[in-house]
């Protein structure tokens, strides 16, 4: 493995390139923003507004929310900017407290919104065939939640959908990062976060299209024929994670300070129980965690440094989310012992080597780490 001198993140990442100087590719793009004209950015997305609000008949755009700050942050700027937004959320089957108190301020902002459950027992059968598969019980809520909104915005002729911030810019692509960019066919199968596959590849796995139903998107050429848009808000506007907490704060979204459920932020991952295993899982197969990601950001907007930034690593662990873990065993009607059978299949061995009965990462970015 090698690691970014720059922030924490290994090469092991997905999607992330560590160049001859030894910084990786989601540095790059952020020593760009204070080049990047925000104005103009600002005025191109007035644009799109303009030309939403000119083909809509009911609602201006989508907003995919889920109750979390981005979501919260989305939707008080798109009523900020006067489009009349249609709120649309996947609904987890594992929703905290918490993450539906902030979905109900989110829509009390003045937003229509749609909750939209997937059959429990299709997504739980698939949560299961998805991780033995691809190590990700993630699999099908990312599919649901970047579908639901296409499929709804075809259906009720919805011309823009508005999701917040652009991961392959923030943490790391290089193509991906230009002006304008939006969400398409191509940016769905290589960060969509669903091993590449759509709905038709799991057919053979047990499941029915009709099964699969909520899963089901309209084609790039369907929503070319209705010129529907799919964008970043992140594109335009300069995302920072603490900035848009703080935005989604002083619209009323709440988070517990000082507990942190998985990674660095105490205020992100707090709507869901099962997301951080999905976060987790990234220890077996690259050798990170969620952790790595955000104090790379935060290394980034300069409110950390580097050294901090291991030693926070050293003393918070892998963050091992046991009691999610539980819980989401029970929703799928699995044994625990199944599960992490099933993730040891998962494990990198070009990364991981066993010293004697304990698995070890060579060269790990940590010299004296408690294996």
């Amino acid at each position: 493995m090698k690691y970014c001198q720059s922030c924490v993140l290994p090469d092991s990442r997905p999607n992330l390139v560590i160049g001859k100087d030894d910084t990786c590719n989601a540095c790059k793009n952020q020593s760009t923003k204070p080049t990047i004209n925000w104005e103009q950015r600002k005025s191109s997305f007035l644009k799109v507004i303009e030309t939403a609000k000119s083909k809509s008949k009911q609602y201006d755009c989508i907003i995919p929310v889920s109750g979390g700050k981005d979501s919260t942050w989305q939707t008080h700027l798109c009523i900020e900017y006067g489009l009349t937004p249609l709120a649309i959320t996947w609904a987890t089957p594992a929703r905290t407290q918490l993450g539906q108190d902030n979905l109900n301020n989110l829509i009390s902002l003045g937003v229509d919104h749609i909750d939209y459950r997937i059959n429990p027992k299709v997504e739980k059968r698939f949560m299961w065939e998805a991780f033995k598969i691809h190590g990700s019980t993630a699999l099908p809520m990312h599919m649901a939640i970047f579908s639901i909104p296409l499929k709804l915005s075809y259906q009720m002729n919805i011309p823009l959908i508005v999701y917040g911030e652009n991961s392959a810019f923030e943490y790391g692509s290089e193509d991906h990062a230009t002006e304008g960019f939006e969400m398409d066919e191509a940016w769905l199968s290589r960060f969509g976060v669903t091993a590449g596959t759509g709905p038709g590849d799991w057919l053979d796995k047990g499941f029915s299209k009709k099964d699969l139903a909520g899963y089901q998107r309209p084609s790039g050429e369907d929503l070319k024929s209705k010129n529907i848009r799919a964008i970043f808000l992140g594109q335009y506007f300069n995302w920072d994670p603490s900035a848009v907490k703080d935005v989604a704060k002083s619209v009323g979204f709440q988070f517990n300070a000082g507990q942190t459920r998985t990674g660095y932020y105490d205020y992100a991952d707090i709507d869901d129980d099962f997301i951080s295993i999905h976060h987790w899982m990234k220890w077996y197969k690259f050798g990170f965690t969620r952790l790595y990601d955000n104090l790379s950001l935060e290394i980034r907007h300069g409110r950390i440094s580097r050294d901090a930034a291991i030693e926070t690593i050293r003393k918070t662990g892998d963050q091992c989310p046991m009691k999610d873990i539980e819980k989401c065993c029970e929703f799928m009607g699995v044994s625990t012992k199944d599960f992490f059978k099933e993730a040891e299949k998962f494990r990198n061995l070009k990364l991981w080597e066993k010293d004697g009965a304990t698995w070890k990462i060579p060269d790990f970015i940590i010299d004296d780490w408690k294996w």
